[in-house]
Parts: structure tokens; sequence; C-alpha cells
């Protein structure tokens, strides 16, 4: 069995690798073409803010979730984000059940890190008593069908359900008991940035990679730009890169941002 696996993924990758000699890519995009996103509309959820984002054939669904409580002791005057990923069994047959495995927790902390890099959620409008109480908001990414591309699909999703998010309002009234609110409020979202992940392949970069072509790929990178074309946040996920080629990935992305910045900022 382990031969016969060798022997796909040597076809595959020489499949591939001949292709892009020829300016090709397996389902006829260009090098530096997103495949078509689409955002469903609908609510599928109970979360305060939630998104359902197809990239292709990959499909994700994030949601938000809030609650109250203290802040951590060294951001006293900034609320929490936690986030987390489950790559769902039915997504893939190589996803398996059970705790987050290094390849999820790897996923989520390439989407917080480009929203906290950015400053994204503006976090001290999460408190409500500084040092005591503050909104907790849980971004829950859920893998649906995987078929390349988690960084960037979950980034999208996740900015479109922090967007999207209706947060109940709370006070602390002067015995100190909680009160929530019919009210709500919506998160201040101060940017948008978007990952683009490039895999290398025979010398070339391709942007938004399939799934066939990250298995195949000699390396791969993902780049969070800002709404102020800034780079701020890298990820290397194996392979080398040269600096020119990846000043050369991060000017492609900076290309692509209004395009896709617009997509999020229209379905949210």
């Amino acid at each position: 069995m382990f031969e016969s696996g060798m022997l796909t993924h040597n076809l595959l990758k020489e499949y591939v690798r001949d292709l892009i000699t020829k300016g090709q890519r397996i389902d006829g995009r260009g090098f530096q073409e997103y495949r078509p996103i689409e955002v469903k509309e609908g609510t599928f959820t109970k979360a305060e803010g939630e998104a359902w984002l197809k990239l292709g054939n990959t499909q994700v669904l994030v949601g938000i979730k809030a609650d109250v409580g203290e802040p951590f002791p060294d951001t006293p005057d900034k609320g929490v984000l936690v986030s987390n990923t489950e790559l769902l069994p039915l997504a893939s047959p190589t996803f398996e059940p059970g705790p987050p495995n290094e390849n999820a927790i790897e996923v989520a902390r390439v989407v917080d890190r480009a929203i906290r890099s950015a400053d994204a959620v503006d976090m001290s409008s999460l408190v409500i008593v500084e040092g005591k109480l503050v909104y907790m908001l849980f971004l829950d990414m859920y893998v649906l069908d995987y078929d390349g591309n988690l960084e960037d699909s979950l980034t999208m999703a996740s900015l479109i359900a922090l967007g999207r998010a209706e947060i109940p309002k709370v006070e602390v009234k002067e015995d100190g008991e909680i009160e929530i609110k019919e009210e709500k409020w919506k998160i201040n979202m101060k940017d948008l940035p978007i990952n683009f992940t490039f895999v290398k392949i025979g010398g070339q970069l391709l942007l938004d990679p399939l799934l066939e072509e990250e298995q195949v790929s000699d390396a791969a990178i993902t780049l969070a730009i800002d709404k102020e074309g800034r780079v701020c946040s890298i990820q290397k996920k194996h392979g080398e890169f040269t600096m020119e080629e990846i000043l050369n990935a991060a000017s492609i992305a900076r290309s692509k941002w209004p395009e896709i910045a617009e997509k999020v900022r229209e379905a949210i």
C-alpha cells in the first residue's frame, strides 16, 4: 500500500509539474487567480454571527459566540478573542475525529494572527468594566469540505462572521449583578486583513492552491495583507522561498486585496 501511495503521489506530481511548464493549472486558472468565492445566504447556527463560505470546492462554516468573563491579566483594557478550528472527518478522509491536531491548531493560529496583527477587531470596545469584566469572543471554524487553501477561506469567513455579529449588550448594576439587555451591538471592525496562500511548484508561485497542488508543492506560504497594503503576518508551512519570491508573493497579494476585501464587505 505504501508503494502504491508513493506511485500515485509521484504520478500526480509529474502531471501537475508538466501542466505548469505549459503555463496551465489543473482547473484551468491562471497562476495568480482565485477560484470562485460564494457566501451562502441563511442562518445555519445559533451563533451571534456566522458565515458559510465556499472557495472552489472548499467549504467552511464559521460562527462567533459571545460570553462575558475576566480579561487576561496583561491586557486588562482589552476583550478576549479565542480561535478554534475543527477539521470534521466528513470534510476529508485524512481528517480524524478527536481533539484538534497540530494541523487544526496551525490553521487557527494563521487566521487568529492575521486578525490580531492588523488590529482588525477593536478589542478595547469589548471592555465592560476595565480589569474586571469584558466580552469574550469565540471564533469557531469548521471545515465542511476540503479541497485546498483552508487559510484563506477560513480568514474570509471569519471576517464576514465578525462583521455580521450582533451581540447582546451587557450592563453591570450598582450591586454588581450582570444584566443582559435585549439591545444588541455590532463589533467595530477596524481592518480587513486578508490571508493569501501560495505554493511553489517547479519554480512558479500559484495563488489559492487546490488540494492536489498542496500535496505536490515544493513550498507553501501564507501572507496577510491589511487595508494599507502592509504585510501584517507570514506563515511558512514548508519548503524554502527566496527573498525575491516572498516579495513577489507580497506584491501579488497587495494587487488582489481590493478584489477580495470587496467580496468580504459585500457579504457582511
